[in-house]
């Protein structure tokens, strides 16, 4: 009888110990989570720019909680012996919707050609330097309104994060394996840029995978690559660190990373929507992300648009915030953006600089794009 009842024991005490198991699992995930909610509150404290714009505590409200979210992503050069421009390096409109935890990406060439009624035609990255001589402390809600009506689409906050922050993001995970899809080589002592990537499947870190994002032309051998390439590449930057933030290991980083954001970071977004947002972050895939780059063709100064791309990508937009295919105004959208088969006019239209650096709109690590852009295309 002794024997028969010993691994009925035995199972008892491996079930009890299981449960004991997912007990402490269960609560370590709450403290962790407990943890990153903290962190996110000292992010919150320290990113400048942080106040909500006009409205925007009444978005954080809870009954809205899960509400797409619509982003302007930038990433900005403000390293010492850039000039001081400020220029946005990086482009992107983003719509994320919490309850598919599905992302549309849109891509926005820096040489895109806005042209404004009241600031004049420029390339797209001149505004957020424009705006932020006028007013710092506006400079981030003043931007995402220009984009917004420029391209008739909606955009609730802005993202800015300097260079300096994304490299120091992709060390704290431990690098990225990237596909390097040509040589790039390019230095430049004014600002310390000194890129030298070899083509090819490989692990970068920060400083690396900057540059692979960053790099265009070549003043030592290598080849020339285009505005729309750099935003091939910035997409895949984008599904590595997604891959790397939402595994077992990445999450384990979040409390760095967050520590990071709170020092590299600029954001409109209230606090209490950023720190939903951030909790549930982990939930979306790479695979989830769908990205568009609508391309165009390089007539010097500017990236003239494909219309019919541009056009497309912003429908996928507004599709992932459950919005009509076509804006309300149903405007012509090359009324506001260079698009191919229109001339340009002057190399350097009149506009209001607002005491802008005169490098607003160039990039003095990486150079114009080259005579013809390739076509953009959907991933």
């Amino acid at each position: 009888m002794r024997n028969r009842r010993q691994p009925r024991k035995t199972l008892r005490k491996v079930i009890i110990t299981l449960f004991i198991g997912m007990a402490l699992a269960a609560g370590g995930a709450a403290a962790y989570a407990g943890y990153l909610y903290t962190k996110a509150n000292d992010a919150l404290d320290k990113m400048a720019g942080s106040q909500p714009s006009a409205g925007a505590e009444e978005k954080a409200d809870d009954s809205r909680k899960w509400r797409p979210m619509t982003f302007l992503l930038t990433g900005i050069d403000s390293r010492e012996g850039s000039g001081g421009t400020m220029n946005m390096d990086v482009m992107m409109l983003a719509a994320l919707n919490p309850e598919t935890h599905k992302m549309t990406v849109v891509s926005l060439p820096r040489d895109m050609l806005l042209k404004s009624k009241h600031h004049g035609r420029h390339k797209a990255n001149y505004f957020f330097p424009y705006f932020y001589n006028q007013d710092k402390n506006t400079a981030l809600q003043e931007t995402k309104r220009f984009f917004s009506d420029m391209l008739e689409v909606p955009i609730d906050y802005m993202a800015v994060i300097d260079f300096d922050g994304f490299s120091r993001t992709v060390d704290e995970l431990g690098g990225l394996k990237l596909d390097v899809d040509m040589d790039m080589k390019y230095t430049d002592h004014a600002d310390g840029t000194d890129i030298n990537l070899r083509k090819g499947l490989q692990e970068l870190d920060g400083k690396q995978t900057l540059d692979f994002v960053r790099y265009r032309k070549s003043n030592e051998g290598t080849g020339e690559s285009s505005d729309l390439e750099r935003n091939t590449r910035q997409q895949q930057v984008i599904k590595g660190l997604l891959d790397k933030l939402t595994s077992l290991g990445g999450i384990s980083k979040w409390g760095g990373v967050l520590d990071i954001a709170g020092e590299s970071v600029q954001t409109d977004i209230p606090a209490q929507e950023l720190k939903q947002w951030i909790l549930s972050f982990k939930k979306l895939k790479p695979e989830q992300i769908q990205f568009e780059h609508p391309g165009g063709i390089w007539d010097s100064p500017y990236l003239l648009m494909h219309q019919n791309e541009l056009e497309d990508a912003l429908r996928a937009y507004r599709a992932e915030l459950g919005l009509p295919a076509e804006s309300s105004s149903t405007g012509d959208l090359s009324k506001a953006v260079g698009v191919s088969g229109m001339s340009t006019g002057s190399d350097e239209p009149e506009g209001e600089n607002g005491g802008a650096s005169s490098g607003a709109g160039e990039d003095n690590g990486s150079g114009r794009g080259t005579d013809s852009e390739k076509s953009g295309r959907r991933s």
